[in-house]
């Protein structure tokens, strides 16, 4: 059942943070009740609902105007504020609703003319649905429960069974002009009711106030809750999607995950006609899930089709099945799955383009949702965003179907009207607006995360779009490491020193990403003493953090850029105590000459499948390794200050841990590099490599 969340002081002190203009105040009150809404992600998935207020503002002469706020694009309804509701003319907005045709350009067009900020972002393509409807107050929700509903084959019958007249139902239409129009129509017809249903798409309400609105949402909704679950066959649980993400199963995972992802890394290259383009996975686990991968009916309902129309954008039209028997064949039978995959969704396409007369460019090919026996679902993205978003719709879709099924069937719009949506010029240019940052789809793990250069580093890569894994020992630290990063960080806690580490981390990463393209192997502790007094555990220590963590790290991500079979690359930390020892620091110099071989060794073994291996040689960088109180000390050994010993360069400026993160990004980006190390100490003649 949903739960009401509104909260009477929240919502006053909304109101009271918006200062005395009465528009303002109104305002803030549809951004409480909008963010109350997206909070529940089973009332609203990803871009599945939009919320709108009218209000009276003056203009710039000083003349009352009425205004529509209505949810802008690029903005969700739980992270909602005020900008992310562009104030458009509502009379403008109202004459539109006399023509007999409207295109969606025209549409946007007079939309953005009427904005009374020219900046603000495009208001949501059904703002003229909002603008039609008469009340102060409206809500769009996606409901996992109304969706089940809207996409039954006799859902205007059991629509009039759970509400009677309460509730008025709209066809299916496209989104935009017509839609808007039609709804205002069954309005019109029935203007008593509380709300309106939209076969196959989704559930409005309105009222007065943001209260009388809302709670309409949420009576509504469980209504048809306890309707569902009081069908043959119908199940009584919590539906909210569980955002405590849960691993499935290492062994299976390491077996399928990234086979899979190489298939469709190269899929995609090989559409564009460049190099394979990786992309990133998000696995979702559960009892509901694998109760539903147990189906008899599994393949013929990855056929039907998506549980809201504007889903299809995030996930296309059809599912990817992996049964057992695929995954009994290994990478054969992956491989021929996604290939089966991808002539099929090359065929509809040809077969569409002629219906609609051409004008389409075919999307890239490849599954956005797979369905894996004994395994789980898998949300596939060109980013860790796109990915979440993919499986959470994923996992709502599970939901429906299962709700629907046991209801009288799950039959969402036609093969047709999903080709026109997914297809769709608007829905289109808000997916493509932004350019692929470089490491766009790539997955980066970084050991020794939670230190300054591991961090410098991992920050580097996220912020050129990769999804980043932070490997460290310190469970505080990495886990507040990866939180300064963002939600597609993940914190992997292991001791790489201890035997089977490196491998745990990396089937973590698969687990969760689904691969690996980058390896940064940074972790290290400085070692002191004399050899010569130094005692052989010690110096033994020494190398199995700082030579054979990062050997193991290799092995263990080698395998990975094996199965997935489209490159990677290794970045290792060296130092340059490889080349230029010191005084008391060769228990730390011994192991990481060692690593420096590793480098060249590693660049000739595994170039040709692909994998660039290369290093950074750093010097005095404030870390772990080098505290202040150890710059003291040096520094005061050597009659300087503690600046004047860390600019103690060629270049007078001392280094610091970015200037490290940039040397790495730098390799990275060297696509015919390998068997490369980089120094970068300010410049140290001593140091020097060549």
């Amino acid at each position: 059942m949903r739960q009401n969340r509104w909260n009477d002081k929240e919502a006053q002190a909304r109101v009271e943070a918006a200062g005395s203009d009465p528009a303002d105040q109104t305002l803030a009150l549809r951004v409480y009740s909008s963010r109350i809404i997206g909070s529940d992600p089973d009332l609203v998935m990803h871009g599945g609902g939009n919320t709108s207020v009218k209000t009276q503002r003056k203009d710039l002469f000083g003349d009352m105007q009425q205004v529509l706020h209505v949810k802008g694009s690029g903005w969700d309804l739980d992270t909602l504020e005020a900008p992310g509701l562009p104030g458009v003319r509502l009379a403008p907005l109202l004459e539109m609703r006399k023509l007999d045709a409207l295109s969606d350009e025209d549409m946007v067009n007079m939309q953005r003319s009427n904005l009374l900020d020219s900046t603000a972002p495009n208001p949501s393509v059904e703002t003229l649905l909002h603008a039609f409807l008469p009340h102060t107050f409206v809500d769009h929700t996606h409901a996992t429960a109304f969706l089940a509903l809207a996409n039954l084959p006799d859902a205007e019958a059991a629509i009039r069974e759970i509400f009677g007249d309460r509730l008025a139902v709209v066809p299916y239409i496209m989104p935009g002009f017509a839609l808007a129009k039609k709804a205002a129509e069954v309005f019109d017809a029935n203007p008593d009711c509380e709300g309106l249903i939209l076969l196959k798409h989704g559930h409005f309400t309105f009222g007065a106030t943001a209260r009388e609105s809302y709670d309409k949402v949420i009576e509504h909704t469980n209504r048809v809750e306890e309707w569902l679950a009081a069908q043959k066959n119908g199940r009584k649980f919590d539906l909210t999607v569980n955002r405590n993400r849960s691993l499935p199963a290492a062994d299976l995972a390491a077996s399928v995950l990234p086979v899979l992802r190489g298939a469709i890394g190269r899929l995609r290259g090989e559409h564009h006609g460049a190099a394979p383009r990786p992309v990133v996975m998000d696995v979702r686990v559960g009892e509901v899930i694998d109760a539903f991968l147990s189906r008899t009916d599994l393949q013929e309902l990855s056929q039907r089709g998506v549980a809201s129309p504007d889903h299809v954008i995030r996930t296309k039209g059809r599912m990817l099945v992996l049964g057992k028997d695929d995954l009994a064949s290994g990478r054969a039978g992956i491989e021929a799955k996604v290939e089966e995959f991808a002539q099929a969704y090359r065929a509809m396409f040809d077969a569409q383009l002629k219906r609609v007369g051409g004008g389409k460019t075919m999307l890239e090919p490849h599954p956005c949702v797979v369905w894996v026996e004994g395994l789980g679902i898998i949300g596939i993205g060109k980013d860790a965003s796109a990915a979440s978003a993919a499986a959470d719709i994923a996992e709502q879709t599970v939901e429906v179907m299962t709700l629907g099924e046991a209801a009288g069937g799950f039959h969402p719009i036609d093969p047709d009207d999903l080709f026109d949506m997914e297809y769709w010029s608007l829905e289109q240019a808000k997916l493509a607006k932004a350019a692929a940052k470089p490491f766009t789809g790539q997955v980066v793990a970084v050991t020794g995360g939670a230190g300054a250069i591991g961090l410098a580093t991992a920050k580097a890569f996220a912020r050129e779009g990769a999804a980043v894994a932070l490997i460290d020992f310190n469970p505080e630290a990495c886990k507040a490491a990866a939180v300064s990063i963002g939600s597609n960080c993940l914190a992997v806690v292991v001791d790489l020193t201890e035997r089977g580490a490196a491998d745990k981390a990396v089937a973590e990463i698969v687990q969760r990403f689904g691969g690996l393209d980058v390896l940064v192997s940074n972790a290290g502790a400085a070692i002191q003493g004399m050899l010569l007094d130094l005692d052989e555990e010690t110096l033994r220590s020494s190398f199995e953090l700082n030579f054979f963590s990062h050997l193991a790290m290799a092995r263990a991500a080698a395998r990975v850029f094996a199965a997935q079979d489209h490159g990677g690359q290794m970045l290792f930390n060296v130092s340059k105590q490889a080349v230029n020892p010191g005084k008391g620091f060769g228990a730390y110099g011994l192991p990481k000459a060692a690593t420096f071989f590793l480098v060249r060794q590693l660049a000739l073994e595994l170039g040709g499948a692909g994998v660039r291996v290369n290093g950074v040689n750093a010097d005095r960088i404030r870390s772990g390794l080098l505290t202040d109180d150890f710059i003291k000390s040096r520094a005061e050994s050597r009659g300087v200050s503690p600046s004047d010993y860390m600019a103690g360069n060629l270049l007078k400026a001392e280094v610091e841990a970015h200037h490290v993160a940039d040397a790495f990004m730098a390799l990275a980006r060297s696509e015919r590099t390998t068997a490369h190390v980089i120094t970068v100490d300010g410049g140290n003649i001593e140091a020097a490599l060549r």
